[in-house]
């Protein structure tokens, strides 16, 4: 859709009745949209693999084409085989394969498992049937000593067999097209779609922002914090602000964009709007 650009919307696996009614609402209204697919996150360690697995399944019960998160989560290889296996006979045909973290309480008993693991599990077990996303930070995952170790584990991921690869979500335009840049010299060639986080709540995005190495630019951070408790005002800026990024990552060729949507339908259905993606 939009010349050849693929465009998707992330949810969290819900935990309540409440939360299900939320996302429920909030996909009918996205779905109008005809994104390319929507994704389901896994919690740390799987820890919402049940509300993913029946998230998932109700959404392609809709019709909607649909991307799992995995990760092994402290689960054997057989038993991601046999979820792998069960997403395929309901028609899943896309995973986004990531590497999870240590379920909280396993201590030193815990075994982290790398994404590129996963993805040659995937690859070893159901051969080309899935599309798999994987993860990539322009920014630089937290956990990288510097930008070469980041490139050299990406291409790890990629040379694992991913098809193409989301990004964790940025303000900074630069650093994904410096991104782009340096990945092609590593001989990495697969697309690599901006993750778009919408600016709804300052306070909430700055503590997360802090502790997943996300940066929020100084004149955004300053400019946001002088709205204090006006929320009208930072909905506006933000929503100002995240438009401005999308139209120059797609304009300097992009294939397209990721919305993490945090369960609300109306933050990206603005940012759309305003992009004009449905006359594209």
């Amino acid at each position: 859709m939009n010349d050849n650009k693929n465009f998707s919307f992330e949810f969290s696996a819900p935990k309540t009745t409440a939360g299900v009614d939320q996302l429920k609402r909030a996909h009918g209204r996205l779905s109008k949209l005809a994104p390319d697919f929507f994704s389901v996150t896994y919690g740390a360690g799987g820890s919402t693999k049940e509300g993913t697995v029946q998230t998932v399944l109700d959404l392609n019960d809709s019709g909607s084409e649909v991307a799992p998160h995995l990760s092994f989560g402290g689960s054997a290889p057989e038993k991601i085989v046999d979820l792998l296996n069960m997403y395929k006979e309901n028609g899943i045909n896309r995973i986004v394969a990531l590497r999870g973290d240590v379920p909280s309480g396993m201590g030193s008993l815990g075994v982290l498992r790398y994404a590129n693991e996963l993805v040659e599990l995937i690859r070893s077990s159901t051969g080309d049937h899935f599309h798999i996303e994987v993860a990539a930070y322009p920014e630089i995952h937290p956990e990288s000593p510097n930008v070469e170790s980041e490139l050299k584990y990406f291409k790890i991921k990629v040379d694992a067999g991913a098809d193409s690869a989301i990004t964790q979500y940025f303000y900074n335009a630069d650093a994904y097209f410096h991104f782009v840049d340096r990945c092609s010299t590593h001989g990495i060639n697969i697309p690599i779609v901006p993750g778009i986080m919408p600016i709804v709540n300052y306070t909430n995005l700055a503590r997360f922002s802090d502790n997943c190495g996300a940066e929020i630019p100084q004149w955004i951070r300053k400019q946001m914090e002088s709205y204090h408790n006006d929320k009208k005002s930072v909905q506006q800026f933000g929503e100002e602000v995240v438009t401005r990024l999308c139209e120059k990552l797609l304009e300097g060729g992009a294939p397209g964009l990721h919305f993490y949507t945090l369960n609300q339908a109306l933050p990206s259905i603005r940012i759309w709007k305003n992009l004009n993606l449905d006359a594209k």
